[in-house]
């Protein structure tokens, strides 16, 4: 399906931002120079009429995003939580993606509840109410339970939604292929891998059963963690195309102005958001990867709620550590430290010079230090970082996409609720803890009792191996075969290594 014809559906990207008038927003809110503007319009206009026309009742870049399909509104609710990327009014009007889309019918719904469930809508819930939010990819109604009478969230696919993101995906795919061929520098971005990673993320979030199973491991990560609070997947109401979670009431968090007459802390508030991102990224490896403002709620009594289970990153131990010694690197002002670990994780080639990137690093970290965030321009921020990976020839790294972009939504809906936060200031106690934990020596002695558990599940072949190994040596018959040598010497090493890490584990202890 990734042929040429995927050409049409870009070119009506193009086209329907500028039917909508959304082409002239976007440039300008995103700050691109003025010659670069002209041109967009100028390629973009004769074909103008070619692009979906949308929903007038709707801001320009809205209407446009929404006419043009799930993909596109996913990539907007990005945007609607970074101001200081889009602009303030471009940001407000993106925040309508998150959870405030047309809906479908109700009729719908309840037939597609009664289909995935086996049995009638009034069978299962003494009450179905009309959608109470509608997102990209699922609509969620208020109901409750025939049985116990407990309020419940049911969230149901769109129709046909599986089909029209393949659609999108397909073009997607399509546009990296043609920047590769076209842009041979771009080629280090591996635009095609970031495509397939983005694919296999929303792949997982049109299964809701995969979405129940997260949002149970998460609320059991979390389950100590104050001030924060995950509803219980219902499993014999849930399915691949429905979800029925515990109800749980809150204000959503991006309604900044009725948080503060509820009497919330709104500062507070958003150094816990960051603060629990950071905690579950670096402590769990498994975290909410679509924190923005829709998808959060407070409650009462000032527990931040978590909704939309769909996209969850995980990251594994080593990567965690090498994320935290960076961010601890960025803190502490060294530079050099924060070049090194790039280095040694095999971020950046090893024919650059060490010195000259930790340079450049300082002139990215050093203007954010003792500025506030309202202060700072994370869209310049960002195009001075790529330099700086372009020039020393990073490749992207597609496991720490969703770690990177999560980051940033984070920091949005944070400083939505407090403008003047210190990222790094909220951060700091947190990365100090992890790397305090989990880089020194508790973490050695940890990891050799880790590697001597999974040595020791080798114990009951080292009789037979010495055994053949001997009779080979006292035979003067040679191992038959590479593959059969390869394979005693790994056990030979095994042997040998299990007790190397015997007597440096005792010496330890």
């Amino acid at each position: 399906m990734r042929g040429p014809h995927n050409l049409w559906r870009l070119i009506r990207t193009g086209a329907t931002f500028e039917r909508t008038g959304a082409m002239n927003v976007a440039l300008q809110a995103m700050e691109v120079p003025p010659r670069l503007r002209l041109v967009a319009r100028v390629m973009g206009w004769p074909f103008r009429w070619l692009g979906y026309r949308g929903d007038p009742a709707l801001p320009p870049v809205t209407r446009a995003i929404t006419a043009l399909g799930p993909a596109y509104i996913k990539f907007g609710q990005v945007l609607s939580t970074r101001p200081d990327v889009v602009g303030e009014d471009l940001s407000n009007q993106l925040r309508v993606l998150q959870d405030k889309l047309p809906p479908f019918d109700t009729d719908t719904a309840r037939a597609t509840v009664a289909a995935e469930l086996g049995r009638p809508v009034d069978d299962l819930f003494s009450t179905f109410s009309e959608p109470v939010a509608a997102a990209s990819i699922a609509q969620v109604h208020r109901a409750r339970l025939a049985d116990t009478g407990a309020d419940v969230a049911v969230k149901i696919l769109r129709p046909g939604i599986e089909r029209a993101f393949r659609r999108d995906i397909d073009a997607f795919y399509f546009a990296a292929t043609l920047i590769e061929m076209l842009s041979p520098a771009s080629r280090r971005l591996r635009p095609t891998q970031v495509i397939a990673h983005f694919e296999s993320v929303v792949t997982s979030e049109l299964d809701l059963r995969l979405e129940s199973a997260a949002a149970s491991e998460f609320a059991a990560n979390t389950r100590d963690d104050r001030g924060f609070r995950v509803p219980q997947p219902l499993w014999h109401l849930s399915s691949r195309r429905v979800m029925t979670l515990d109800w749980a009431e809150g204000i959503p968090l991006g309604e900044v102005e009725t948080l503060r007459a509820a009497g919330h802390d709104c500062p507070a508030l958003a150094a816990r958001v960051l603060g629990l991102f950071l905690s579950h990224a670096l402590r769990d490896g498994f975290f909410h990867a679509d924190m923005h403002q829709g998808n959060l709620k407070v409650s009462p009594d000032g527990a931040i709620i978590a909704y939309d289970f769909g996209i969850m990153g995980q990251i594994d131990a080593y990567t965690r550590r090498v994320y935290a010694e960076i961010l601890l690197g960025f803190i502490h002002r060294d530079y050099v430290r924060v070049a090194e670990v790039h280095f040694e994780a095999g971020y950046v080639p090893r024919d650059r010079d060490i010195h000259d990137f930790a340079r450049a690093l300082r002139a990215v970290g050093e203007p954010i230090f003792g500025m506030e965030a309202n202060q700072i321009s994370m869209a310049r921020l960002l195009a001075y970082l790529f330099e700086v990976t372009e020039r020393f020839g990073m490749q992207t790294r597609t496991e720490l996409i969703l770690l990177q972009r999560t980051m940033v939504v984070v920091e949005g809906v944070a400083r939505s609720l407090d403008q003047h936060i210190n990222i790094w200031r909220v951060a700091r106690p947190i990365v100090e803890d992890y790397v305090r934990r989990n880089v020194g020596p508790q973490a050695l002695v940890r990891d050799l009792g880790k590697a001597m558990l999974v040595l020791s599940r080798f114990g009951p072949k080292l009789p037979q191996l010495a055994e053949v190994l001997m009779t080979r040596q006292i035979e003067g018959r040679p191992a038959q075969g590479r593959s059969e040598r390869r394979r005693w010497v790994g056990l030979a090493a095994v042997g040998l290594g299990l007790v190397a890490l015997g007597a440096v584990l005792a010496r330890l202890l």
